[in-house]
């Protein structure tokens, strides 16, 4: 496969030209030394919010790829979910249906923001009592009940907006989920973020090819790509004037100068990936799996089914998920995150054999302590005041937490990671 956007730039550095135009840095190796690829839309170099040429060309092959219609983001999943939000809102403005969307708890702050935004209603989906504020289970029987409760009241959701995998790595029975959506003219829209790789499983898992209509995934999470790029993926079961309108509704919300090293990046993955990449992907999840059948073996506790993600539960060993990141980061392991109650490390071809058995033998070596009893922290189902459009531009104060029982929240607080909503 090609790798347009890629050769274009690398010909363009080569021809050492005068570069009369930004970025600052005219491609002088300098502070990084990536500067001689950072260009901007100079003539030949295609526009990523109308493209046509090299752009559009590597788009396609991304989307041969996924075997779907896909655009890039370099602004990660983020952007594509604002994009997935104002899609819904156009489609549901053309089936003559005020905006609903119905979506699982555990959303990323990004879907919050883009709601309000774009002031659509949403009605949640909540956890179950074994889940967490970071998880939120559903059947395809439970989603079609729950749809059919709403539409009774004469509200029917223009979407469902589910998580999955989600930041511990569970992932929802996306097949059953688009059966429950498309019997009831619904769209189902995933937040894919961490399983871009799922495609190239031996089975793919991904959710467009397990029914989803619209998705996202950072290509940076789990594939070779730098930070910030991203892919919004649209089934060919999607109505046609969604994938007509994808790329002017990103533009809506993107920059205008998009980083050009991140779209570098996606374009050379796309080679990647027609190679032994796949192969690849494959084998570290083989490995991780032997490595969780390892660690159970010893009395861990695993969270998840994600190939590529590992995450224990210590409680039971005597630690908290931070404890534990805290113990490993003294002995070189960085992971990618921890809280009281869970520990996530994501694994990648990337990753080596050494370093998981050295991973391995740094948690054997760690002295399992008295269990700790405590429950991961479950949101509330609280009475709606305001819209989430209305909260967000409300003129509002800072107050201590302690002091916040009882009132109105302006904006999601959460940093990221996990960036779930706690309220």
């Amino acid at each position: 496969m090609n790798t347009p956007i890629y050769d274009f730039v690398e010909a363009y550095k080569e021809s050492n030209p005068v570069r009369l135009h930004m970025p600052g840095h005219k491609g002088v190796p300098g502070v990084l030394g990536a500067e001689p690829y950072d260009i901007t839309e100079i003539d030949g170099a295609d526009v990523l919010s109308q493209a046509c040429g090299i752009i559009a060309e590597s788009e396609a092959n991304a989307g041969e790829l996924f075997g779907c219609r896909t655009f890039y983001s370099t602004e990660g999943s983020s952007l594509c979910i604002r994009t997935m939000v104002f899609l819904a809102k156009k489609f549901a403005i053309r089936c003559g249906l005020k905006p609903f969307i119905l979506a699982a708890r555990n959303v990323h702050r990004s879907f919050v923001d883009a709601v309000a935004l774009l002031d659509v209603d949403v009605e949640w989906i909540m956890p179950r009592a074994d889940d967490s504020y970071e998880s939120c289970s559903v059947t395809g029987e439970e989603l079609g009940e729950i749809i059919d409760s709403y539409r009774a009241q004469g509200r029917m959701p223009v979407a469902v907006y589910v998580t999955s995998p989600d930041y511990l790595g569970n992932l929802a029975d996306i097949s059953a989920l688009a059966d429950a959506c498309h019997s009831r003219r619904c769209l189902l829209m995933v937040d894919n973020a961490h399983g871009a790789y799922l495609r190239f499983l031996a089975e793919s898992a991904h959710p467009i090819d397990l029914g989803a209509d619209v998705c996202c995934d950072s290509a940076h999470k789990t594939l070779p790509v730098l930070t910030g790029g991203a892919y919004l993926h649209l089934s060919g079961n999607c109505p046609a004037e969604l994938s007509r309108m994808a790329e002017r509704a990103m533009a809506l919300f993107a920059s205008t100068s998009p980083s050009w090293l991140i779209l570098q990046s996606l374009d050379r993955a796309n080679a990647l990936l027609t190679k032994d990449y796949p192969d690849r992907i494959r084998k570290a999840a083989d490995r991780l799996d032997k490595l969780k059948g390892r660690l159970r073996a010893e009395g861990w506790i695993l969270a998840g089914e994600e190939a590529l993600k590992l995450t224990l539960c210590p409680k039971s060993r005597g630690y908290t998920g931070i404890n534990l990141a805290e113990l490993l980061a003294d002995r070189g392991i960085v992971c990618e995150y921890a809280d009281p109650d869970y520990l996530v490390m994501m694994i990648t071809p990337e990753t080596t054999e050494e370093e998981l058995l050295y991973t391995e033998n740094m948690l054997k070596a760690i002295p399992r302590r008295e269990a700790i009893h405590s429950c991961p922290p479950l949101p509330g189902r609280t009475k709606p005041v305001l819209s989430p459009r209305e909260s967000l531009f409300s003129l509002f104060e800072t107050v201590p937490v302690e002091e916040s029982v009882g009132r109105i929240l302006a904006a999601p607080s959460v940093s990221c990671p996990p960036a779930v909503p706690i309220v």
